[in-house]
């Protein structure tokens, strides 16, 4: 079975710490996912964690995304398990990002669920992935990609230990949740700003110092080309759902206002 040279071409830019923007995709939309991926992102994430869907939404959102032959898709699973992560890899992810890692040991189970023996855990039932990643272990290991997120104080304390684990791929910020874990009363809070700024400039240089990539979710593109000018590899946009919503807003407020210009 051929591999996905979209597959290939993603990990190799993600290892050489390249740069690569992404998007974020949260409904269970899979024609709407088709298009986005189509618009020459190098991956759309998929979120099993907190986004409105389930493993048929993952399934189907990554054949929307290998549809497009231009992105990859990787998913945000729902928690470090080694069931959670093998199911998203069998369905056809070329990786993952596994939420709240703490420690260096954290991120060391991750990997393994992520990668066939000798290296890892992960059971052997590549359902769909076999026909884009490829059935052999080692080929699958080689492309398969992981990423630990840092958004909880353990994590930020530890996180040059964890971009020390073998096998990790990256590290991925969650902002709100590293705007709480630095002190923030909400997501965005202005008055832990400092302290989220140091937070950021430190985990990207962790990622650095271990060469490995630093990737972050962005609520814009333009906030997304900021953290890249920052040293991060990798930056996501936004979401379906908020955009969804802002366009909605927008025509909205130009068919209702006032000085909407009549039309014959």
């Amino acid at each position: 079975m051929t591999s996905s040279p979209q597959a290939l071409e993603f990990a190799r830019k993600i290892r050489a710490r390249e740069r690569a923007v992404g998007y974020w995709a949260v409904l269970d939309a899979p024609v709407a996912t088709e298009r986005i991926a189509r618009l020459g992102y190098d991956y759309v994430a998929l979120d099993a964690q907190h986004g409105l869907l389930g493993y048929s939404g993952v399934l189907h959102g990554l054949m929307a995304i290998d549809a497009s032959q231009r992105a990859v898709g990787l998913v945000r699973v729902d928690g470090n398990s080694p069931t959670s992560i093998g199911k998203a890899l069998d369905a056809g992810a070329v990786g993952v990002i596994v939420p709240l890692i703490d420690s260096a040991e954290d991120a060391a189970a991750a990997v393994a669920a992520a990668k066939y023996p000798p290296l890892g855990r992960r059971s052997y039932g590549p359902m769909r992935s076999a026909l884009r990643i490829g059935p052999v272990p080692a080929e699958a290991d080689a492309m398969t990609l992981v990423f630990a997120m840092i958004e909880t104080p353990e994590g930020l304390a530890n996180v040059k230990e964890i971009c020390a684990t073998p096998g990790l791929d990256g590290i991925y910020v969650g902002p709100s949740d590293l705007t709480l874990a630095v002190g923030g009363a909400f997501p965005g809070d202005p008055a832990v700003q400092p302290e989220f700024d140091h937070a950021l400039a430190t985990v990207a240089d962790a990622a650095a110092a271990a060469g490995i990539a630093a990737g972050i979710h962005t609520a814009a593109g333009a906030i997304a080309a900021q953290r890249l000018q920052q040293g991060y590899t990798f930056a996501t946009v936004a979401s379906d759902l908020t955009h969804l919503e802002l366009a909605a807003r927008a025509h909205l407020d130009a068919a209702t206002s006032d000085a909407a210009t009549p039309q014959d």
